[in-house]
């Protein structure tokens, strides 16, 4: 565990790159293999939006980075935040609960956040406006979504205290999750439903990438299932009947326009219908 907090503490941006190209790569293959859906899109065509907002969250991160540094150094140095305030404890259990807490503020509570503020969620609505969800889907975030993110992340470093290291390691695990749990990918039902009680499963992201509610509004997290269950916004439903998309937002040629997509977020409101049979939604 010393030599893996060690890595992260002084990973080179190169392997941070090659975290992301070949997690990317490696889901696109499985995605031809073993697809959950049989698309009828043309693969890079697709892809192109996504990655060119992939790219956007890169450029913004980078930029915005010494913030982290800064951040992690300083609650570091003034034994400051959660982790640091609880008894003393071993080195891997340590790691494990700053990933786990800072799941929560990074991606959880950010994620929570921009689906109950209005202007927050039509910046939101670019992630969601994919009607063909896959592994490139996973950093298709307005630049402004990308900021916003960006900030909870540093609020969670400096609530929970994290080391740079640990910040690092949740980083690199939040960006693979994300690529696993949005790549379109068909697990055995039980294999997936097993996973869920732990972590985010393919299946259970999903859902809320169907496009009604009360499914849209639901499984917000992306490492660790318990926030979804033990915060009471666990929702399933058999992947089988899944939609994606937005049903106020249909039109499919400008959900897919990089020019359309960066004017998503100044459009006017409009709220996701509700489900005919939300009535029926299992927990």
């Amino acid at each position: 565990m010393e030599a893996l907090i060690n890595y992260f503490e002084t990973i080179p941006s190169l392997h941070r790159s090659l975290i992301l190209v070949g997690g990317l790569t490696f889901f696109w293959l499985l995605e031809s293999g073993l697809p959950l859906f049989k698309f009828k899109y043309k693969k890079w065509r697709h892809a192109l939006p996504n990655l060119f907002f992939t790219l956007t969250t890169i450029i913004i991160n980078f930029t915005l980075a010494f913030l982290l540094l800064e951040t992690a150094d300083w609650v570091k140095a003034n034994n400051f935040g959660i982790i640091n305030w609880l008894p003393e404890m071993s080195l891997g259990l340590y790691a494990l609960l700053g990933v786990f807490l800072l799941d929560f503020f990074g991606a959880y509570l950010a994620h929570f956040v921009e689906h109950k503020v209005k202007p927050l969620w039509m910046v939101h609505l670019v992630h969601h406006t994919d009607h063909n969800v896959d592994t490139t889907t996973a950093n298709r975030h307005h630049p402004i979504e990308s900021i916003i993110r960006f900030s909870f992340t540093l609020l969670g470093v400096f609530v929970v205290g994290t080391p740079i290291a640990l910040v690092m390691l949740y980083q690199a695990m939040s960006l693979v999750f994300s690529q696993f749990t949005h790549a379109n990918i068909k697990l055995p039902k039980k294999l997936d439903k097993i996973l869920s009680y732990v972590i985010v499963s393919p299946d259970m992201h999903k859902i809320h990438h169907h496009y009604r509610l009360p499914y849209t509004d639901s499984n917000y997290g992306n490492i660790f299932s318990v926030w979804d269950r033990l915060l009471g916004t666990y929702m399933y439903m058999d992947r089988e009947y899944l939609v994606y998309g937005v049903d106020v937002f249909p039109n499919e040629e400008k959900n897919g326009n990089i020019k359309e997509l960066l004017k998503q977020p100044f459009q006017n409101y409009e709220k996701p219908t509700l489900s005919a049979n939300s009535a029926n939604v299992k927990s």
